[in-house]
C-alpha cells in the first residue's frame, strides 16, 4: 500500500535449529546459510521480467500488482527446452491511494507465466536481460462479501459492521461496504483461499469464486484501540471523510501495519501470519523501536474455524539509516518451510524507482526459525501487557531466530540483469515495496532439493498513464513502476516430495 505498510511443499525433515553462521556473499550473490542439519542455498538471480505500469485489467481499471503471490504447482510444466509455464495469482491492495483512500474493488489477478531461467550465476544474453519472465494477465477476480456485495479499498473511518451471520466485528466503510487492504494469499487445493488484510487486521476465507466464507479476528492484543473501543480506520479518510481522532491507535497494529505476510505450512496443518511490525503497545509507536513484531500460528484442521495455537514475538532486522540512526525492517511477507520456521522478506521504506530516496539500504529474505522461541499465545502479552513495551522485550520472552538468506540488494546479482539499486533512479533502479513471494520446483531430478523463489514488488499503481474508480490519473512523482518479478534459484534440502 501507499502508506508503508504457496503453494504446499512437504515437511522440512527436522526444524531449523539456531544459527550457526553465514558465508560471506560471493560473486552473483551464490550464498549459503547452515541450520542445524541442512545448508539452504541462494544460489542467485536466474530471471527477471515485467508487466508495464499501465496494464489494465478486464474491468478497464489500472492493473495493480504483488501485494502478495501463490503459484499454482499443479500448473507447473518444465518443457523439453528446460523452460517453464504455468500460472500464479497476484493479489494487490486498496487501490491507488496518495491523498487517501478510494472506493476502488479488491480483486484477484490470475497471471500466466512463461519462465527461461539462466543457469546460476550466468549472464542473459545482451538485449534479453529482462524477458526471462514472460508474465501475461489472464484474468482479474473481484472480492466480495459474504452476501456478495462488492468490498471496498475505502479507510474504516471508524466504521465498523456489528457481528451477525457468523461473522465478527469487520472493518465497515462510510458506504457500507466492508473494507479490505488485503495482503497476503494462501490458494488452497479446493480453489478457497486465505488473504490476510491490514484493516482488521484479520484472515479471511474466500471461495473458488471470491465470495467471503469466514473471517479471523487477531487476538485482542492486535486490535487496534481508540478511545477504548476497536476503531479499523487506518488514517487514510476518502473523500470528505474525516481523519480519525487520535490518528493512531492508542493499542493494536500501527496504522498500515497489519497482517502482510501469511503462508500454509508444507504438511497443511498450520497457517503462520506475520504482523508487519510491532503493536503499538511493544514500540510500534516509534520506527526506531518497532522490532518486536508477532507470528500467529493457527491450525487449519478445521478450515471455517481457525484456532489459535501459538504465538511468538519476532525481532526484525535492523540497520542503519542514512542519517546514521538505527532504524527497523518491516516485514513483508513470509513463505513457510514447517511449523516452525519460514522465509521472511523484509525492507527499508521510502527508497527506489518512483521515491525522492535513490538507495535503499535494507531488502532482505530471511530464515526464520521459531522452534526454541517461548510460545505467549493466550497469556496476559495477548490481554493488557505489553510483551516489548517501548521496545525492550519481555526478560521471560526467548524470540525467534533470523538469518539472512538472500540480499536483494546485491549489486553484482542486480548487475547481470540490467538493474541496480540507488541511482540513477531509473525504471531499472528496484522499485520500493517488494512484498510477493511464493516457492514452485525446478522439476529437475538432478536438483531434487532446488526451487525457484519468485518474488515481487508491490508497484502501488504508479504509472503516468492510469484509470480507476472512473477517473484518469497520473502517478505521483512522474513515475511509471512497473510490475517486476525476481525469481532466485535456491536449495532447501528435505522439502523434496517423500
Amino acid at each position: 500500500m501507499r502508506n508503508l505498510r504457496s503453494m504446499s511443499l512437504p515437511l522440512l525433515s527436522a526444524a531449523l535449529a539456531t544459527f550457526v553462521f553465514a558465508m560471506p556473499v560471493a560473486a552473483f550473490a551464490d550464498s549459503s546459510v547452515a541450520v542445524g542439519s541442512v545448508t539452504l542455498v541462494n544460489k542467485g538471480l536466474v530471471a527477471v521480467g515485467r508487466i508495464p505500469a499501465n496494464q489494465r485489467d478486464k474491468f478497464g481499471e489500472t492493473f495493480g500488482s504483488g501485494s502478495g503471490m501463490s503459484i499454482d504447482a499443479k500448473s507447473w510444466v518444465r518443457n523439453a527446452d528446460g523452460s517453464y509455464k504455468g500460472s500464479l495469482w497476484l493479489l494487490p491492495d486498496r487501490g491507488y491511494n496518495v491523498v487517501g483512500t478510494t472506493d476502488y474493488r479488491p480483486r484477484l489477478n490470475t497471471i500466466d507465466v512463461q519462465l527461461t531461467p539462466v543457469a546460476p550465476g550466468a549472464t542473459p544474453p545482451a538485449g534479453k536481460e529482462q524477458s526471462g519472465v514472460a508474465a501475461k494477465l489472464a484474468d482479474t477476480m473481484l472480492l466480495t462479501d459474504n452476501k456478495g456485495a462488492d468490498t471496498t479499498g475505502l479507510d474504516p473511518s471508524g466504521g465498523s459492521r456489528r457481528p451477525e451471520d457468523g461473522m465478527p466485528l469487520l472493518p465497515e466503510a462510510p458506504n457500507g461496504k466492508i473494507s479490505l487492504d488485503n495482503e497476503a494469499i494462501v490458494r488452497l487445493a479446493d480453489g478457497t483461499m486465505f488473504i490476510s488484510d491490514e484493516y482488521g487486521p484479520y484472515i479471511y476465507r474466500f471461495s473458488a469464486d471470491g465470495r467471503m466464507m469466514s473471517a479471523t479476528p487477531p487476538p485482542a492484543a492486535l486490535l487496534p484501540m481508540r478511545n477504548g473501543a476497536v476503531n479499523f480506520a487506518s488514517n487514510n479518510p476518502g473523500p470528505g471523510e474525516k481523519a480519525p481522532d487520535p490518528k493512531d491507535p492508542t493499542s493494536g497494529r500501527q496504522n498500515n501495519q497489519g497482517l502482510e505476510g501469511m503462508s500454509m505450512t508444507p504438511d497443511g496443518k498450520f497457517l503462520i501470519a506475520v504482523l508487519q511490525s510491532a503493536t503499538r503497545q511493544d514500540g510500534g509507536d516509534s520506527g526506531s523501536t518497532r522490532q518486536n513484531t508477532r507470528a500467529l500460528v493457527y491450525d487449519a484442521a478445521d478450515l471455517a474455524h481457525l484456532k489459535l495455537v501459538h504465538e511468538y514475538v519476532v525481532p526484525l532486522p535492523v540497520f542503519t539509516n542514512n542519517k546514521g540512526k538505527t532504524a527497523v525492517a518491516a516485514q513483508s511477507e513470509i513463505v513457510a518451510l514447517s511449523p516452525t520456521s519460514f522465509l521472511m522478506l523484509a525492507r527499508d521504506s521510502n527508497n527506489g524507482y518512483g521515491m525522492e530516496g535513490e538507495k535503499s539500504l535494507y531488502r532482505s529474505i530471511n530464515v526464520v526459525d521459531i522452534s526454541a522461541a517461548t510460545d505467549i499465545a493466550g497469556g496476559k502479552f495477548d490481554a493488557d501487557t505489553p510483551v516489548a513495551p517501548k521496545g525492550v522485550l519481555d526478560a521471560s520472552v526467548k524470540p525467534a531466530t533470523v538469518s539472512q538468506l538472500i540480499d536483494i540488494n546485491d549489486s553484482a546479482n542486480l548487475a547481470r540483469f540490467g538493474l541496480h539499486n540507488g541511482a540513477p533512479n531509473d525504471r531499472n533502479n528496484l522499485s520500493e515495496k517488494w512484498e510477493a513471494m511464493s516457492f514452485v520446483s525446478v522439476l529437475d531430478p538432478k536438483l531434487p532439493d532446488d526451487y525457484f523463489l519468485f518474488v515481487a514488488n508491490d508497484n502501488d499503481f504508479l504509472t503516468q498513464d492510469g484509470f480507476q474508480v472512473g477517473t484518469a490519473y497520473k502517478g505521483e512523482g512522474g513515475a511509471d513502476v512497473d510490475t517486476m518479478f525476481q525469481v532466485f534459484q535456491v536449495t532447501i534440502p528435505g522439502l523434496s516430495a517423500k
